[in-house]
């Protein structure tokens, strides 16, 4: 299928979002090969068949950028796998001592390795691509979030505007929603004849795009006015895992530059994945997912602002504290190994917890939406 033909296609409408987080993206992946599967034999399909000829809109943000884009070009999931587990290690190469205050990491394996699998060729317009498309960058230059897609309609596509970001080169595009802070350099693109810098899309409320590309899909500016009701639209949501670091002992004296500069950041991120994830709950018909907090819970069957729920989401995701693991009945990981994005001497723990959280997903969940 191409892009036009997902346009023009009739019926419910399937939307896959893909959280940020590194190497952790290899619990993503072992999450959807089970939908894959389980999608495959539901719907009487052999081996060719792609998560692409089912989802419409596909988005992520970071390495859930990766993993989305893979699928839009009709990658088998299987596929997906062996490129994290066979280049992760090689994509983290340390940097010189000249650059080791800038960023942890070379770029240059995962430019190779994007070029690549994408094609250097291929821009975010490329007919190459299955579905639509959503990859959140930051743009350090605008000091802006940049969700671009290759939704042909959309203002900065169309050619109204002067200019059409379905010219940019799409493994470009990818690299750059990785480009992590302190982790890897920058990427700078040309656009228009402007110069920008760009950085992770992980360092803006988008870490989890999902509540993001439900309104790409539904909002009148973005021109796709896809319907929203339960029945007329699935979210299907997958996370990286999430690692909440409770510290009953911490002291107030401790909470010194150093203790902020490393923690923010990763506190501010946790804060907006779980923002999106509440919004995804309240305005849609939460079917799948752990605890929002103690005090909402699954918001299961609660109701929100509005009477009628907007359409059915499923998250899937792990708590990588030790309280979660044991409650996945993983006691032998130890939850300080696969915390850290950047944990590839540990991406077998990553892949036995993905395939724990693989057992939610369930064919009665995705209801009149397997067709």
């Amino acid at each position: 299928m191409t892009v036009q033909d997902k346009l023009q296609r009739r019926g419910p409408r399937r939307l896959l979002a893909l959280d940020g987080g590194g190497v952790r993206g290899v619990l993503t992946i072992e999450v959807l090969a089970e939908i894959e599967r389980m999608l495959q034999q539901a719907l009487g399909r052999d081996d060719s068949f792609t998560l692409a000829e089912y989802f419409d809109y596909i988005g992520g943000t970071s390495t859930g950028a990766i993993i989305a884009t893979c699928l839009s070009l009709g990658m088998r999931v299987a596929r997906i796998r062996e490129l994290y587990h066979e280049c992760a290690r090689q994509m983290l190469v340390r940097s010189g001592i000249r650059h080791r205050f800038q960023y942890k990491y070379v770029a240059t394996y995962l430019d190779t390795l994007l070029e690549r699998e994408l094609g250097r060729e291929t821009t975010l317009g490329s007919d190459r691509l299955q579905t639509l498309l959503l990859l959140v960058l930051r743009n350090a230059s605008t000091d802006s979030a940049w969700p671009l897609s290759n939704n042909p309609l959309a203002k900065y596509n169309s050619g109204e505007a002067g200019t059409s970001n379905l010219t940019l080169p799409l493994w470009q595009l990818v690299r750059a929603s990785c480009a992590a802070p302190t982790y890897f350099p920058p990427e700078v693109i040309k656009s228009d004849g402007q110069q920008f810098v760009f950085v992770d899309g992980g360092v803006t409320v988008y870490n989890n795009p999902a509540f993001l590309l439900f309104l790409m899909a539904t909002v009148e500016p973005y021109r796709l006015c896809w319907p929203a009701s339960r029945d007329a639209m699935l979210l299907v949501s997958v996370g990286t895992g999430h690692t909440p670091s409770a510290n009953e002992n911490l002291r107030p004296q401790e909470m010194n530059l150093l203790f902020n500069a490393a923690s923010v950041p990763s506190a501010l991120i946790s804060s907006a994945m779980q923002e999106q994830d509440f919004l995804c709950r309240t305005f849609g018909e939460c079917l799948v997912g752990d605890e929002v907090d103690s005090e909402v819970g699954t918001m299961r069957g609660a109701r929100g602002p509005i009477p009628a729920k907007l359409f059915t989401y499923l998250r899937y995701n792990a708590d990588l504290s030790r309280a979660g693991l044991d409650r996945l009945g993983l006691t032998d990981i130890d939850p300080r190994t696969v915390q850290p994005l950047d944990a590839v001497e540990h991406l077998d723990h990553l892949q036995r917890i993905g395939r724990r959280v693989a057992t939610q997903v369930k064919l009665p969940d995705f209801g009149g939406f397997v067709t």
